[in-house]
């Protein structure tokens, strides 16, 4: 297995400064956005994001809250695996708001297209829009595209991208896995 570096820390630390600005100047206040990190790995980005708004930036009124999406997957009872459920923690209604969903990559598109179902059991929201990291773009699926991407990148054949965050990984990097 061969891997290559797509992003350091330091790099992923300008890109999330970065996004977070992008959000301030659509959503100011926050006061009708909320964000949704979506299970599993999302929600690294989601809880990063939302420290940056309120330490460095000082927004106050920021909804957080993560959406599991397995029971929406198309995919889900095909594979050989069965699929873990994560939990979700939203205890906000989405009626008339501004949702962010936040994933780490943007892969094929079915992950959101689920994210789109999901979100329905908690009201319907104004707007959608999606903030990923990565941006896999010859990957899709589906018509799908992010509001707002942290890196653009072109994985072909076997490559996958593999994003690691020091909550859960120990360190923070992105790779460029070639199997």
């Amino acid at each position: 297995m061969n891997q290559k570096v797509l992003l350091t820390s330091k790099e992923i630390n300008i890109i999330l400064h970065r996004l977070a600005c992008q959000l301030i100047e659509t959503h100011l206040d926050f006061s009708n956005t909320v964000l949704i990190g979506l299970q599993p790995r999302g929600i690294f980005l989601a809880e990063r994001l939302t420290k940056i708004l309120r330490e460095d930036y000082k927004v106050k009124n920021i909804k957080l809250g993560f959406l599991d999406i397995t029971f929406y997957r198309d995919d889900f009872r095909r594979g050989e695996k069965t699929l873990q459920a994560n939990t979700t923690e939203i205890d906000f209604l989405v009626e008339d708001k501004n949702v962010v969903f936040i994933d780490d990559v943007l892969y094929t598109g079915r992950s959101i297209r689920a994210a789109l179902t999901a979100i329905q059991s908690f009201g319907r929201p104004s707007n959608i829009e999606l903030l990923t990291l990565i941006d896999r773009r010859f990957s899709r699926h589906l018509p799908i595209q992010p509001n707002y991407r942290g890196r653009q990148v072109d994985a072909i054949n076997e490559e996958k991208v593999k994003v690691m965050w020091k909550e859960n990984d120990g360190k923070d990097i992105v790779y460029l896995v070639n199997k």
